[in-house]
């Protein structure tokens, strides 16, 4: 198993660190637009290796040297710069990125799975399924996973309950426009209708990846996790069921688009998207946020 990682700022290096903690590969190359910064993580994160029970091989290179990689993990992306800064204001210049990376990335792996973590992630996973060439099902977006672990986390401390006996989703545009999918969420067999309780966690997920960006100046520890919950449900093809941004054909009238839907994730990629029944404004919510998306992607193919 190799995996390449696009990006070593703060959530790329995360995810290098969280990948070297948990060995899932036999060699991890770290690609960068400034080479000595992806050089200096590998060596740092060698040293790392050299205390964990693995013979992982960790080094930087250039897109030549990602070849016949089974995993790239994009997250390239532009500096935020203010940390309040809107992810869908970042979409031009990061599409700038993606046209220079990912089609010589692709005609160098033509065979990997490619994780999409660079926001704005849903117009930037619809546009690297083009860019690519590959199947849909090997593009996948993270999506509102992170969202989707932050409101099971809240209900969890609020309900008593464990949170991965929770199955509560958040669908939807990753951005402002996401929403709880409140008439799937349910643990022991129990539905959670909406609440005044759940409405206000729900808000409280919405704005949390702004309030962390405020406080730190960047998230990158949830995100970095949540992408290797995904790279380990491909690598020892677990099959779990994660809401990940996917190209939506069909589902609720929305076509040809990117947004998150609970999938499930296995060796191959995508192997199953799921369609939940939804209540009536919970399909209006998804819908809205597939307008949102759409209003971003047109915006790039304008450019």
């Amino acid at each position: 198993m190799k995996i390449s990682i696009v990006g070593t700022g703060h959530v790329g290096s995360a995810i290098a660190f969280a990948a070297t903690i948990n060995p899932l590969a036999t060699e991890l190359l770290l690609l960068n637009r400034n080479l000595a910064k992806a050089e200096g993580e590998a060596i740092d994160l060698s040293n790392a290796s050299a205390m964990q029970n693995s013979n992982m091989r960790i080094r930087a290179g250039q897109i030549a040297d990602s070849e016949n990689s089974d995993l790239i993990v994009f997250t390239a992306s532009v500096p935020y710069g203010d940390p309040t800064r809107k992810r869908t204001e970042l979409a031009a210049e990061n599409f700038a990125i993606l046209e220079q990376w990912i089609p010589p990335l692709a005609a160098a792996s033509p065979g990997a799975i490619l994780i999409m973590v660079s926001n704005p992630v849903d117009a930037l996973t619809y546009a690297a399924i083009q860019l690519s060439g590959f199947p849909p099902g090997r593009v996948i977006g993270t999506g509102t996973l992170l969202d989707s672990v932050r409101y099971r986390a809240l209900l969890s401390s609020e309900l008593g309950i464990h949170s991965d006996d929770i199955r509560a989703y958040i669908l939807g545009e990753h951005g402002d426009t996401q929403f709880a999918a409140h008439s799937v969420a349910m643990t022991g067999g129990q539905r959670f209708y909406p609440s005044d309780m759940s409405a206000k966690l729900f808000q409280q997920t919405v704005s949390m990846g702004y309030q962390v960006s405020g406080l730190k100046g960047h998230t990158n520890y949830g995100i970095a996790l949540a992408t290797m919950m995904i790279v380990d449900s491909i690598v020892y093809d677990l099959k779990h069921t994660m809401p990940v941004s996917v190209r939506i054909d069909g589902f609720l009238g929305v076509e040809d688009v990117c947004l998150s839907l609970p999938a499930v994730i296995g060796r191959a990629g995508i192997t199953r998207i799921l369609f939940p029944v939804l209540l009536e404004e919970e399909q209006a919510a998804f819908q809205r946020s597939a307008a949102a998306v759409k209003e971003s992607i047109q915006a790039l193919h304008s450019m």
